[in-house]
């Protein structure tokens, strides 16, 4: 089992984002954005190989994300639930993804066996999430997935700021 360290503020960002080992060592580099149809973010070893990839299929209802690992399609990431627990699916890999995205607390399992569990951390250099991984030749794909659930936590945000503004709505057969 290996943990990965991701800054708290990058992941969300449109920006270049590190991830590191424990001992602070440079592993990946994401790249990318979020927010339209097409979108996509790229995960590439400090070598330049690119290791995984996530894009955007859908924006409105049901956005969905197909997943790479390299260059071949692995899954297609979709929320499937939000009651008590936030609930996503990635079809060709049956994986299921539950937690609390909101707190960003959540795990990664394939049946009953864990694949992935992220947290929030502290470290001497700020707030950081801590991904701890099984395998690490799964961290890739689990890096990329925990980037879309930090999007769509903040995406959903976003989606409650706009509904609390007062609306003026027109009412069929009222006049």
């Amino acid at each position: 089992m290996s943990e990965y360290f991701i800054q708290e503020q990058q992941l969300s960002n449109v920006t270049r984002t590190i991830v590191k080992d424990e001992d602070g060592k440079s592993l990946f580099l994401l790249v990318g954005r979020w927010g339209t149809r097409g979108d996509a973010l790229s995960l590439y070893a400090m070598n330049g190989e690119l290791v995984a990839s996530i894009k955007q299929l859908s924006f409105f209802f049901g956005t969905r994300f197909d997943l790479y690992k390299g260059f071949e399609k692995v899954g297609t990431l979709k929320k499937l639930l939000n009651l008590n627990a936030d609930f996503y699916y990635i079809n060709q890999l049956h994986w299921t993804v539950i937690g609390d995205i909101r707190n960003h607390y959540y795990t990664i399992h394939h049946n009953s066996h864990k694949i992935m569990e992220m947290s929030k951390a502290t470290l001497f250099s700020g707030n950081y999430f801590s991904l701890e991984v099984e395998k690490d030749e799964d961290a890739p794909l689990c890096i990329c997935i925990a980037a879309v659930l930090d999007y769509w936590l903040y995406n959903k945000k976003k989606d409650n700021n706009q509904k609390q503004q007062p609306m003026i709505g027109i009412g069929w057969g009222s006049c």
